[in-house]
């Protein structure tokens, strides 16, 4: 039997940015062989550093898929465990997390064959490259692309025991904004022989905001953020160049591609008005927003809230991204909130979960996909 605890924080230790996760598929490997070892039904196929694992079920009449990501994020640990990273990166997404309640269900599932196939599917570039959408476009699923696909992310806020989804949409899609203004530099006592792109971004930050205010439905919901601003040298000198970072977020894929249209609209419309030139890159790939199907998201809620000792809670949306959204936009399923009680938040340098999510998580999914896989 594996030990859930051990794992975790091996993989705790060696995080990798998305698509570099090289030593923790390795890892995954050798774990994933070890569970499987002299079980004729399962087999094992990567594409670059993800993983699939499929058992092939008895009847075989469908195919139940279960999801997890395996990527880090660029973050200096600040938790001081003794099993912390040291390689200048984390798990403060909790994907480590993730990959091991998948090893611990993987290894109870496989230890009779299932009536219906079963895939577990080990993502990588979840945070940076919509890994999801890579894989499924890529053509890794060959054969074993799943009639119902599952996952979980964790929620520093929620108590260790209870688990949260809707029967709509969970997570909101996001796009990625990088533009920059490109106008005249020049001696700052002389203004009127430069064009100051520094102004000009500045107009667009402030003017921007009136999308979510003027443009979008005030039923609907969306969120235009930039969060990273540079722009000159120094106290004296007319910026030439300013740039600028951000996200937009929403509910609908509608509200996002009507925020992007007003954003690229309003970009257009200050860089025209101060004579200048820009350069506008929005990124929105594979981060749809994740939209539970609603009978089958019924299905989960009351079978967690009937069948096991989790405590179902029926949540509100979050404006948080995941790339499962694109995964949903081509098979039905649905991807649930598991808390984990950390008192920092996702992403954050101290962020630390409590790991007797890991004997929970594992008993109560098993029980539930074991419901999935094995009813004719």
């Amino acid at each position: 039997m594996i030990n859930l605890i051990e794992i975790r924080r091996q993989l705790h230790q060696i995080p990798e940015i998305g698509l570099e996760e090289h030593k923790t598929q390795k890892y995954l490997l050798t774990i994933i062989h070890q569970i499987i070892q002299n079980k004729s039904f399962i087999q094992v196929e990567t594409w670059q550093t993800g993983l699939l694992v499929y058992l092939k079920g008895s009847q075989g009449q469908k195919t139940i898929g279960w999801r997890t990501d395996i990527d880090g994020l660029p973050v200096e640990e600040l938790t001081n465990l003794p099993f912390a990273s040291k390689n200048g990166r984390m798990h403060a997404c909790g994907h480590d997390i993730h990959m091991t309640v998948a090893l611990g269900l993987l290894e109870k599932l496989s230890e009779s064959q299932p009536k219906n196939n079963l895939l577990f599917l080990f993502q990588p570039a979840e945070e940076n490259e919509a890994g999801g959408k890579l894989m499924y476009d890529g053509g890794a699923f060959k054969n074993w692309l799943p009639d119902e696909f599952y996952g979980l992310h964790v929620r520093p806020d929620l108590k260790v025991g209870e688990i949260a989804t809707n029967e709509q949409t969970l997570f909101a899609g996001t796009c990625e904004v990088e533009l920059t203004f490109v106008g005249t530099g020049g001696h700052a006592a002389f203004p009127h022989t430069a064009n100051d792109a520094l102004v000009a971004a500045a107009y667009f930050v402030t003017q921007v905001q009136t999308i979510v205010s003027r443009n979008v439905d005030p039923l609907d919901s969306a969120v235009v953020t930039f969060g990273k601003m540079e722009a000159g040298t120094t106290n004296n000198i007319i910026a030439e160049r300013a740039f600028l970072h951000g996200t937009i977020r929403s509910l609908t894929q509608e509200v996002n591609e009507l925020t992007q249209k007003r954003l690229t609209e309003l970009a257009k419309g200050v860089a025209q008005s101060f004579d200048m030139t820009i350069d506008l890159k929005l990124k929105q790939g594979g981060y749809l927003p994740v939209e539970n199907n609603p009978k089958l998201a019924k299905e989960l809620m009351d079978f967690f809230r009937n069948e096991t000792k989790a405590n179902l809670i029926d949540i509100a949306p979050a404006m948080t991204g995941e790339d499962f959204g694109y995964l949903l936009s081509k098979i039905p399923g649905v991807m649930f909130w598991l808390g984990i009680d950390s008192e920092a938040p996702l992403h954050s340098q101290k962020m630390n979960p409590n790991e007797k999510v890991l004997d929970f998580a594992v008993e109560a999914i098993d029980q539930f996909l074991q419901f999935k896989v094995n009813r004719n």
